[in-house]
C-alpha cells in the first residue's frame, strides 16, 4: 500500500480525489481541516500526528516540519542507504503529496487586512513538504493545484505514472512556491527598487498571437487585481482582446486619466494617441476627437470618461473601430454599438489616478524598472521665458497640450487648442521631424490660427521654434533644459512667440 499526504487551504475536489485514492490502494495522511474534512466524509485517514508521534504545537504552526514526513518524501527509493535508515527509524515511504497553501493572497487581498494577519497567513510546512516531494519527483507525485487531480488519477488507475508527468508537476510546484514566495516578499518589501526584484504574475488566457500572427503569446495579471487595468475590464460585447488591443488600450486609459475634470474622448492608434478631444458632452468631446484625426481612428480604439449616450453611439456606429471603453453605456447606445459583431464594448470605472506601481520593462538579459509618470503640470509650474505673455486662453491651450503630449511616443510634438488636439509628431529620431509632421497635420485644421504648440523635450536648436513661429504657431511649451535654451528664447523674442518652459520632461519610449 502506497501513502499520500493531504493538506490544502484550497479544498475543491479534495473528497472526489481521496475517494479515488482510497480505491487505488493509497493509506492517507491529512493534517487539521483537510483531515476533519475527510473524516467528515467518512474517508479513512490518519493524522499527522500519528506518522510524527509528535503534537501539533505553537497554535498549528509546527505540524509537518518533522523528520517522519520529510525523510518519507527526500528518501531515494533507488538508494539502499535512503532505505535501510527509513527501515531503522520506523518511517514509511510517502509517494504522493497534494497541498496547496495558506491564502495569504486572499488575506491581503482585503484592504483591511493588518499586519499581523497577513503574517499569520504565512505558510511555512506547506511550502517545505511542496519542495521536498518536487526535489524526489522521480519517486513522489507533487500536486498543487486541484486542477491536476484528474489527470493524476488516470495515470495511478491506468499505471502510467510517466516521467514527463513527474517532471511537469514537479516544475509546477516550484513555480507555486517561487510566486507564493514572491507575493510574500512583495507585500513586505518597503523600497520600490530592492536588491532583488521579485515579481510573480497568474496566466490570465492564451492569445491567439502576439504583436503578429507568428508570434505565440499570453496574458498574465496581478495575482492581487489593479483595479484601474484593461485586464479587469468587463467585455459587455465582442470577442476577447489581442496582444496589440491590450497594449493600445492600456495606452488609452493612462492617457485619458489627464482630463478626468471634464467629458473627453481619447482616440488611439499604434500606441500614440490620434485625437483628443474635451467638451461640456461626450458628444461634443466625440466630434473634437474624431475631427482631431479622421484618418487615422480608422481601426482605432477610443476611451471615454464619461457615459456614452445614443446620440455619442450613432456617430461611433457609423465608422470602424476595434474597441470602445467607457464607465457605461445607455442600454440604446449598447444597442446601437452591439450590432457590430467584432466590435469589443468594454466597461471601466474610470480612475482618478494612476495606481502607485513600479512599471518594468524587459530587455534582453534583463529589465528595467521605474515609477510610472504620473506627474500633470498646472499653470503654477510654467515659467514664461519669453518677452511676449502669454493670454488666459493660450495658457489653458498650452497646460491641455502639456498633458497630452506626454502620452506621445518620443521625439514628441503636439498641436492643440484648448479642448482638441490637430496634430501630432510621434517616434521620429529628430525633433524638428516631429514638429513639421505635427504642424502639417494641425495646419488643415479649421482653428489652427489658434493652436499652441508642446514639446515632450527640450528644444536642442531653435530651428523648431523658428518653423513653428513660420507657420503661425503664437505660443510653445517645453521643458527646457538645453545648453542652447538661450537660443531658443532669442529665436521667440525675434518672431514674437510666446515661451513657456515646464522644466520637466516626459520622454516616453
Amino acid at each position: 500500500m502506497k501513502r499520500a499526504l493531504l493538506s490544502v487551504s484550497d479544498k475543491t475536489g479534495l473528497v472526489d480525489f481521496a475517494k479515488r485514492l482510497v480505491e487505488n490502494d493509497y493509506e492517507l495522511i491529512s493534517t487539521g481541516g483537510t483531515l476533519k474534512t475527510l473524516q467528515d466524509a467518512d474517508i479513512p485517514a490518519k493524522s499527522i500526528t500519528e506518522i510524527t508521534h509528535f503534537p501539533e504545537i505553537l497554535d498549528g504552526r509546527v505540524k509537518t516540519l518533522h523528520p517522519a514526513v520529510h525523510a518519507a518524501l527526500l528518501a531515494k527509493r533507488e538508494n539502499a542507504d535512503h532505505m535501510a535508515t527509513l527501515k531503522e527509524l520506523d518511517i514509511t515511504p510517502i509517494d504522493l503529496v497534494a497541498v496547496n497553501l495558506y491564502p495569504f493572497k486572499e488575506t491581503v487581498s482585503n484592504p483591511n487586512a493588518t499586519y499581523d494577519q497577513a503574517i499569520e497567513n504565512i505558510d511555512i510546512g506547506g511550502p517545505s513538504m511542496i519542495r521536498s516531494a518536487a526535489k524526489n519527483a522521480k519517486d513522489v507525485l507533487v500536486l498543487v493545484d486541484p486542477a491536476d487531480y484528474a489527470a493524476v488519477l488516470t495515470a495511478i488507475s491506468e499505471n502510467q505514472i510517466t516521467d514527463d508527468l513527474r517532471r511537469t508537476l514537479q516544475a509546477k510546484a516550484f513555480r507555486h512556491t517561487a510566486a507564493y514566495d514572491a507575493l510574500i516578499a512583495s507585500y513586505l518589501s518597503k523600497t520600490a527598487f530592492p536588491e532583488k526584484l521579485t515579481l510573480t504574475y497568474e496566466k490570465d488566457f492564451d492569445l491567439r498571437y502576439g504583436e503578429n500572427p507568428h508570434q505565440k503569446a499570453a496574458v498574465y495579471a496581478n495575482p492581487i487585481p489593479t483595479p484601474y487595468s484593461i485586464l479587469q475590464a468587463k467585455i459587455l460585447h465582442g470577442k476577447k482582446l489581442s496582444y496589440n488591443n491590450i497594449k493600445d488600450a492600456d495606452a488609452a486609459l493612462r492617457t485619458i486619466l489627464e482630463f478626468n475634470r471634464k467629458p473627453t474622448v481619447v482616440t488611439l492608434k499604434h500606441m500614440n494617441p490620434a485625437g483628443i478631444g474635451q467638451a461640456d458632452t461626450i458628444e461634443k468631446a466625440w466630434d473634437k476627437a474624431f475631427a482631431a484625426d479622421d484618418i487615422s481612428i480608422f481601426g482605432g480604439i477610443v476611451v471615454a470618461n464619461r457615459e456614452i449616450d445614443l446620440a455619442t453611439a450613432t456617430k461611433m456606429h457609423a465608422i470602424f473601430l476595434e474597441i470602445i471603453i467607457a464607465p457605461s453605456f445607455t442600454p440604446e447606445a449598447f444597442d446601437m454599438l452591439a450590432k457590430k459583431k467584432n466590435l469589443r464594448l468594454l466597461s471601466l470605472p474610470i480612475a482618478d489616478q494612476l495606481p502607485k506601481e513600479i512599471e518594468v520593462t524587459s530587455v534582453l538579459g534583463g529589465a528595467v524598472a521605474q515609477e510610472m509618470d504620473d506627474v500633470v503640470e498646472e499653470e503654477a509650474d510654467l515659467e514664461v521665458v519669453s518677452e511676449k505673455q502669454p493670454t488666459a486662453e493660450q495658457i489653458s491651450a498650452l497646460i491641455f497640450a502639456q498633458k497630452a503630449v506626454k502620452h506621445v511616443k518620443s521625439n514628441a510634438i503636439l498641436v492643440a487648442t484648448d479642448g482638441q488636439t490637430l496634430g501630432i509628431g510621434a517616434g521620429q529620431p529628430n525633433r524638428i521631424d516631429s514638429v513639421k509632421i505635427a504642424i502639417a497635420h494641425a495646419e488643415t485644421k479649421p482653428d489652427f490660427a489658434n493652436a499652441v504648440l508642446a514639446s515632450d523635450a527640450f528644444f536642442p536648436m531653435d530651428d523648431s521654434v523658428s518653423f513653428a513661429a513660420s507657420k503661425g504657431i503664437s505660443a510653445i511649451v517645453e521643458p527646457g533644459g538645453s545648453i542652447k535654451d538661450k537660443n531658443s528664447i532669442a529665436m521667440a523674442n525675434k518672431l514674437g512667440v510666446v515661451l513657456v518652459f515646464s522644466h520637466r520632461r516626459h520622454f516616453r519610449h
